[in-house]
Order: structure tokens, then C-alpha cells, then sequence
């Protein structure tokens, strides 16, 4: 039998290990590209050393890249963790039921009717705000105690709706320019993304994983029940509130810079639990950290894998995910049958 204190060692060796590996995935980051660059050239481009190529390219070409990819795969791997938390669902995560969808709907929206630009505050703003929709539409529709069925067709619903709103957004579109734009949003990239988009995601993102990490010990109550939880002081209903603003905060601020990029907020979990346990409290931290290591060689792969055009880190990360998400689907459902298959 494992100990408190073994098991506690074990998960702060996990996430040692898993701060090791974000940071040498941030350093290849920095080095893959059209320019290849070795890790001590990399480290003296980004401290101000070696050639002014060199350090234009790392400091101002692929550290926002890098950068946004850390980020925006610490808070999918964190609201993934979270979702599944306040639903007790090992399948629930943004993307499965409709966050990122609707909130790249919420920025596509704004660029169609050109209210706003690329770079305006309003993209992240409108994404956040559809996000927000679209989990607590998930909420009502589904209801607290629904079940696995409810829950993925309700998300399925959502999902289909945002994506079938984006593609009238762009059929209906004048403008060629805005056209290429919405395409961006529908494949999810960090490709050409600069300081600017960093300052625009990144204070929702800090803010939204400073609210969901906030609420880790109530997650670990509900895990016991709602019940439960309530007789241990937990407003289960604030509870739900305050983890659909920051999910919506979070991914809304992604999406909005980066397009949609789903899956990452449902593996990195997966990945985490047999390593640091099945406690929402202590599963939160570890899957933001494997969903910042998941995006950031989602990215490198892209850029290393020979094609004839770039290929969409939004695109890699559903073609990995799609098949882990069956995998799951069949696992439990031998697991509700009882090993039979």
C-alpha cells in the first residue's frame, strides 16, 4: 500500500520531471525552424549573445510562439482537469463540449462583421464571452446529474452549432481577407504569432488559471458528492460559476490569438492519473504542465514533419486525439459492463 508520503513524493517528482520536459520543449521551440539553431546557440540568441539574425529570429520570430504554446497548453491541460473535476466525467474537456468551438466562433464573429481586427481586444473578449455560453448552455441543457450520454450529446450539440455558425460565418463573407481568417480560426495555429498576441491572451489565460486553481479544494469535496461537498461548506452551485468563468476565460483567450485546439484538455489528465492519482486538488498543477508539453511538441512536430505546406498544430492535435477519445469511449465502456467487451 502506498503512503501519503510516498505518494507525495512521487507527485512532486512528477512534476519535477514535467518542468524538465516543458523547458527542453521550449528550447527546441527555439530552435526548430526554417533556421535551425543548437541549444547553447538558442540560449545565447535568447540572453542577447551570438549573431543579430539569430537573435531576431529566437527573441522575436519563435519566443511569442513559444511562449503562447506553454500557455495555451497549461490552461487546456487545466480546465480539462477541472471540467472533469466539477463534472465527475473522465470525459469531459473544452473542446469535447463546445468551449473552443464557440469561442472561435465569438472571434470569427467579430472579424466578419469587421468590428474588430486580429489584434484587437475584442477578439478576446467575444471569444470569452461565447466560451462562457457555451459551457453554461452545457450546464443547463444536460443538467447536474447528467449522465455520460446527456453530456457528450449536449457538448456534441453545442460544438456542431458554433462549428456550423463559423462556416456560415465565412460563406457569407464579401471578403476574401476575412475568408482566410476564419479558415485560420477553424485550424488552429501559432504560426506568425508575435508579442502583440501574447499581451492579448495571456492576461485572460493567467487570470482564468488563477481562478480554477483557486478552487481546488472544492473540487476535491464534490469528489466525494454533491452532498458531500455542500456538508463540507461547498457552495456547489457558485462552484460551477466560478469554473465556467475561468474555463471561459482561459480557452476564450487562447482561441482567440491561436484558433481552435481541441483535445489537449482531455488527454493531458488522462495521461497524469495514473502518475499523481485520481485527487482534483492535486491533479490540477500536473495537467497543466503535460498540456503545456502536450501543445508545445504538437508544435515542434508541425514544423519537423516534411509536408508541402505548413501543417496546423490544431490539425495534429485532433488527428492524436480523436483515437485516444475512442480509446477512452471503449474503456468505459467495459468498465460499465464489467470487463466485457
Amino acid at each position: 500500500m502506498v503512503t501519503a508520503k510516498a505518494a507525495a513524493e512521487r507527485r512532486t517528482g512528477v512534476i519535477v520531471a514535467l518542468v524538465l520536459l516543458v523547458a527542453l520543449l521550449t528550447l527546441a521551440s527555439l530552435g526548430v525552424g526554417p533556421v535551425r539553431m543548437s541549444p547553447v546557440t538558442v540560449v545565447k540568441a535568447l540572453f542577447g549573445g551570438d549573431s543579430e539574425v539569430h537573435r531576431v529570429i529566437v527573441q522575436e520570430i519563435r519566443l511569442p510562439r513559444a511562449i503562447l504554446g506553454l500557455a495555451i497548453g497549461a490552461i487546456l491541460g487545466l480546465s480539462g482537469a477541472a471540467l472533469q473535476g466539477l463534472l465527475r466525467n473522465p470525459l469531459a474537456s473544452p473542446s469535447l463540449f463546445g468551449a473552443p468551438q464557440s469561442a472561435a466562433f465569438g472571434a470569427v464573429l467579430v472579424i466578419a462583421l469587421g468590428l474588430a481586427d486580429v489584434r484587437s481586444y475584442a477578439l478576446p473578449v467575444a471569444a470569452i464571452v461565447m466560451a462562457f455560453l457555451s459551457v453554461f448552455v452545457l450546464l443547463v441543457v444536460a443538467g447536474r446529474n447528467a449522465g455520460l450520454l446527456i453530456l457528450i450529446l449536449a457538448g456534441l450539440a453545442i460544438s456542431s452549432l458554433a462549428g456550423a455558425a463559423t462556416a456560415l460565418a465565412m460563406n457569407l463573407s464579401s471578403n476574401p481577407f476575412v475568408a482566410l481568417e476564419i479558415a485560420f480560426w477553424l485550424l488552429g495555429s501559432l504560426e506568425d504569432r508575435s508579442f502583440r498576441h501574447v499581451m492579448l491572451a495571456l492576461p485572460f489565460i493567467v487570470v482564468g488559471s488563477a481562478i480554477l486553481f483557486s478552487q481546488r479544494n472544492a473540487l476535491r469535496a464534490l469528489s466525494l458528492g454533491e452532498e458531500s461537498a455542500q456538508s463540507l461548506g461547498v457552495d456547489v452551485g457558485a462552484l460551477r460559476l466560478i469554473v465556467i468563468v475561468g474555463v471561459a476565460l482561459g480557452v476564450g483567450g487562447a482561441v482567440a490569438v491561436t484558433g481552435s485546439i481541441g483535445f489537449i484538455g482531455l488527454i493531458a489528465p488522462h495521461l497524469m492519473r495514473p502518475l499523481v492519482g485520481y485527487d482534483p486538488a492535486k491533479l490540477l498543477v500536473p495537467s497543466a504542465l503535460s498540456g503545456a508539453a502536450l501543445l508545445l511538441a504538437a508544435d515542434v512536430a508541425v514544423r519537423i514533419i516534411p509536408s508541402t505546406s505548413d501543417i496546423k498544430v490544431g490539425v495534429l492535435t485532433s488527428l492524436i486525439g480523436v483515437p485516444f477519445f475512442l480509446y477512452l469511449i471503449v474503456r468505459e465502456r467495459r468498465a460499465l459492463g464489467g470487463g466485457v467487451a
